[in-house]
């Protein structure tokens, strides 16, 4: 059974925690890989990472499962970090109370932290330099594996996504970029 089917079966069932636990333990080290890769500080990429999983614990009943799980749990992902960016957002700075979610984001957290951080360092430079729309297109492609589509969907407005050909496009010009980065940093020959 896959973990979509074992969202949806749950959520059935009415079993709403458990549907979210599930979510939380299969994405969360994952959703919190790219947060820490897109927003290059603990502190904030605990904050995003908090926020997501509040986010996906109050929303996942709501889940029609038009786009796949991992597609849309990435997009709360992308939405957190943006929020993260929003001064407003920053000056109200009102903490989540904690909550189960709140502690199953920190075990996660915690758990996931140590390994991350060892891959995180060896791209930082070259990461630095992107805007965070290339951070996101790079760690949704190359780290999530996540298809045009589902990036175009994360990346878009509802109900407009992106066009996934544009963003195959702005790709190569990453990897070019990337490259050129690398080459002048003595990364690459």
């Amino acid at each position: 059974m896959t973990i979509d089917e074992d969202v949806k079966a749950r959520l059935v069932r009415g079993d709403h925690r458990g549907a979210a636990t599930e979510a939380l333990r299969s994405f969360g080290p994952k959703i919190l890989g790219y947060l820490q890769a897109v927003l290059r500080d603990e502190a904030d990429a605990a904050d995003a990472f908090s926020v997501f999983a509040e986010h996906l614990w109050k929303g996942l009943p709501a889940w029609r499962g038009e786009s796949s799980l991992k597609t849309w749990a990435f997009k709360l992902a992308w939405n957190a970090a943006l929020n993260l960016k929003d001064e407003a957002w920053r000056r109200r700075g009102r903490r989540f109370r904690t909550g189960e979610a709140s502690r199953l984001a920190e075990e996660i957290r915690t758990r996931t932290g140590v390994r991350v951080e060892r891959q995180r360092q060896a791209l930082d430079a070259l990461r630095a330099e992107l805007t965070e729309e290339e951070q996101t297109l790079l760690v949704l492609r190359i780290d999530q594996q996540l298809s045009w589509e589902e990036i175009a969907e994360v990346m878009g407005d509802a109900p407009q996504p992106l066009d996934a050909a544009a963003l195959r496009k702005r790709f190569e010009r990453l990897k070019e970029k990337l490259t050129r980065l690398a080459r002048e940093r003595g990364l690459v020959e």
